[in-house]
């Protein structure tokens, strides 16, 4: 029996069933692609500690997004350097959120997404400030998409291993910003951010 007295399972249930969350990670780096994820829960099999990514250890967040993708309908999916670069962040990070609502087996009736823009969807879609705090289905969307782009930034770090990605995930610390000027910018770097834009100019 689901457990209504949990207040992001609940808030799920203020809507249509079945709910679909939404949410993306990387919008700030200054390098590598911008990941989103939809979640549909199973909720009579909801993993326990689920949370806005950010509030979890690293070691919470792994154990608890194998659960997700277990007990779950889950798409991920990406938006590149390149579209970033083209279509700027936002729009590439609602393009990211429509891909991963698309790539889902099973079509819902609610689509939740964490902040304040909606990508264009035929669905019946909410956007929630702070979604993650609020939403299961978004926390648990936030979780999963995190470690998919922290797996991801280690992957290319192996390829650039000067700028720390490991550490970093791309986001533009002091470590990552000298190594820029040492070694200049790479392929995966983000020719539109500020810094790398600094630099090119």
């Amino acid at each position: 029996m689901v457990n209504l007295t949990n207040n992001l399972l609940h808030f799920d249930f203020l809507y249509d069933q079945p709910v679909a969350g939404v949410d993306e990670v990387g919008r700030g780096p200054l390098a590598g692609p911008v990941v989103a994820a939809a979640v549909i829960m199973d909720t009579n099999n909801i993993p326990n500690g689920i949370n806005d990514s950010k509030k979890l250890s690293k070691k919470n967040r792994l154990k608890i997004a194998d659960e997700i993708k277990k007990n779950s309908i889950y798409s991920i999916a990406e938006a590149s350097v390149k579209e970033i670069d083209e279509i700027n962040i936002l729009q590439a990070s609602l393009l990211a959120m429509k891909r991963a609502i698309e790539g889902l087996s099973k079509k819902p009736m609610t689509v939740l997404v964490d902040g304040k823009f909606k990508p264009k969807t035929n669905l019946p879609t909410h956007s929630i400030i702070k979604g993650d705090t609020q939403s299961i289905s978004i926390a648990a969307s936030s979780i999963i998409a995190k470690v998919y782009r922290d797996d991801l930034m280690k992957d290319f770090s192996k390829k650039y291993p000067e700028y720390l990605w490991e550490k970093n995930a791309g986001y533009g610390t002091k470590e990552h910003l000298l190594a820029i000027k040492k070694c200049g910018i790479t392929p995966i770097h983000r020719k539109s951010f500020k810094p790398i834009h600094n630099i090119l100019n």
